[in-house]
C-alpha cells in the first residue's frame, strides 16, 4: 500500500513539473493552477488510466479537464 502511494506521488509531482513546462510555468504556478482547477484530483482519481498515457497525452487531458472547471489555459 505504502509503495503505491509513493508511486503515486512521485507521478503527479512529475506531471506537475509537465504541466508547468507545458504551459511555461514555474512548478508553483503549475500547483496552484492544478490544485484550483481539482486537477490534482483528477490525477489522483483516474491515477489507475492515467499514468498508462504519455505525459503528453496526460497534460493535454489535464488542460481539457482544468478549462471545464474554469481554468484559462488551453
Amino acid at each position: 500500500m505504502e509503495t503505491l502511494l509513493n508511486d503515486k506521488i512521485a507521478y503527479i509531482i512529475a506531471v506537475i513539473s509537465e504541466f508547468a513546462s507545458a504551459h511555461s510555468l514555474n512548478p508553483a504556478q503549475a500547483y496552484r493552477y492544478l490544485d484550483r482547477f481539482k486537477g490534482i484530483e483528477f490525477v489522483e482519481r483516474f491515477y489507475g488510466v492515467e499514468h498508462t498515457f504519455s505525459f503528453d497525452d496526460v497534460v493535454e487531458d489535464l488542460t481539457e479537464y482544468c478549462h471545464r472547471q474554469g481554468g484559462a489555459l488551453v
